[in-house]
């Protein structure tokens, strides 16, 4: 009780909001501007929001999404599905061994930096699934990705209010994110995907305080946020994308001066290009011996790896950091566009939605982990993507801002695959499916019997979120009651 006192007293001296109001206006009431104040400390009020004031809906979802994530983070003490190559990559940054991924490096850096706190050390080779982790020291890296998946639904609750949407549509869209089975798995491993949303979903949020105060400083944040999202996969460019159109159409309408438009330069390009181009410097800097990765890499880059096949070729001149920069992204775009081979557990862009083909993780005797989702949010939410859809049809959605900027962010995820030859797995529609999920919430805040609504969703999603949990955590189940689980012959 003292430090909670204390703690209140801090929070009540730190001048954060403008007209004498608290931070309790910007978590579990109507949405207020952001504050006044400099770029490196308002942007954390929400944080302190959290803390210090305990507001109801944010309070649940943050335990909600802590308890979640971190109870059963050590099981399976084995390697489950992608951590076999994440886990490589990450024992990378510790040999100093130059490594290739197609996907940007924040995610791998970020869990890495984290596992030195542990004395991490290389020697796992993570070479199969389910390989047996030789300590405990693999929790280490797992941590961050469960961190990062246990506030992405409060990021989705607090996103929601700043799109106008009312406080309990905002909650039980904060809610339904936390109850996802499939979001809880990918997020609780050894895997990118949780950062990827939590940085974009972030990223959105300060776009539409931006739009709400016009304060620079949120701008700046979004850019940053963005820039951390596609630092993690290319995919987190479409939070950008979102925004970037929304702010350029604005920008054309209002026909705004050139102070505007490089406001928006540097928010939108600078910024990202500068935190993207960073990391890729940090990620050379680490990596400078030969290693696995040489053989994609043009001669100029090997001749920098010491002990590569060119690294003593007099006649070969050694590529700069610019031209590293830009040989690497080139070969992860040519990889991409080359992946040729199937998957079993593949899928297409449009069995995405109704959740035809999860996937097998991880299996030891009667346990088995899947990325399955929980069946009542996912169908929902695509039935809530349906009907809004027919609704702009029918009636236009021109007036209703909230319903366009969804389905825009909904779109923008989706659109991009139509046209991706390589295989595809249910993970490549997490993004979507968030701007689903708050499509449904948005759907039923509008009726008339929205509370009876959701406490009647609330109910089946929470028990087929625990039907299900044995699935995603990888416990024990008998053969009987593990194929009452599987509904479809394409489930297994």
């Amino acid at each position: 009780m003292a430090a909670w006192i204390r703690a209140r007293s801090l929070y009540s001296k730190i001048p954060l909001l403008p007209h004498g109001e608290t931070s309790a206006n910007l978590v579990g009431s109507t949405p207020k501007p952001p504050i006044e104040g400099g770029f490196g400390v308002w942007p954390f009020s929400c944080f302190f929001a959290i803390i210090y004031t305990m507001k109801k809906y944010a309070i649940i979802l943050l335990a909600l999404g802590l308890a979640t994530h971190f109870i059963f983070i050590w099981q399976p003490a084995e390697t489950v599905f992608d951590e076999v190559h994440f886990g490589k990559f990450i024992s990378g940054y510790y040999t100093h061994e130059y490594f290739f991924d197609i996907h940007p490096p924040l995610g791998k850096l970020m869990i890495a930096g984290f596992a030195k706190i542990v004395n991490f050390e290389p020697g796992f080779s993570f070479a199969n699934i389910g390989d047996k982790f030789p300590d405990n020291k693999y929790v280490a890296l797992r941590f961050l990705p469960n961190l990062a998946g246990a506030f992405l639904p409060l990021v989705i609750y607090l996103l929601a209010l700043r799109l106008g949407i009312e406080k309990r549509a905002s909650f039980f869209a904060g809610l339904f994110v936390a109850l996802e089975n499939a979001l809880l798995v990918q997020s609780h491993y050894i895997l990118m995907d949780a950062f990827l949303l939590l940085f974009g979903f972030v990223s959105l949020y300060f776009y539409f305080s931006y739009r709400e105060s016009k304060k620079w400083q949120s701008l700046l944040w979004m850019g940053i946020f963005g820039g951390l999202s596609a630092s993690v996969k290319w995919t987190g460019l479409s939070f950008l994308a979102l925004a970037g159109i929304i702010k350029l159409i604005d920008l054309i309408k209002r026909r705004h001066d050139a102070i505007r438009y490089s406001l928006f330069a540097i928010s939108f390009i600078l910024i990202p290009f500068l935190i993207y181009f960073s990391l890729f410097a940090l990620h050379f800097k680490l990596l400078y011996k030969s290693g696995p990765g040489d053989a994609f890499m043009m001669p100029e880059f090997r001749k920098t790896l010491i002990g590569s096949q060119d690294y003593d070729n007099a006649d070969i001149k050694p590529a700069n950091l610019w031209q590293k920069f830009i040989g690497l992204n080139r070969e992860m775009y040519r990889s991409n566009q080359r992946l040729s081979a199937t998957h079993p557990y593949g899928s297409q862009w449009y069995s995405w939605p109704f959740m035809t083909r999860p996937i097998y993780y991880w299996v030891q005797d009667n346990a088995r982990i899947y990325l399955i989702g929980n069946p009542v949010i996912w169908w929902a939410s695509t039935a809530a993507v349906l009907l809004l859809t027919l609704r702009g049809f029918l009636e236009g959605l021109r007036k209703d801002k909230i319903a366009l900027i969804l389905l825009g962010g909904y779109a923008l995820n989706m659109l991009p695959f139509i046209g991706v030859a390589r295989v595809m797995f249910l993970y490549h529609y997490f993004t979507a499916l968030i701007f689903a999920i708050l499509m449904l919430a948005y759907l039923i805040s509008g009726q008339k019997t929205a509370k009876k609504f959701f406490l009647a969703v609330t109910t089946v999603a929470v028990t087929a979120f625990v039907y299900f949990a044995p699935l995603s955590y990888g416990l024990t189940l008998s053969s009987k009651a593990y194929d009452i689980r599987v509904w479809f012959s394409s489930w297994r």
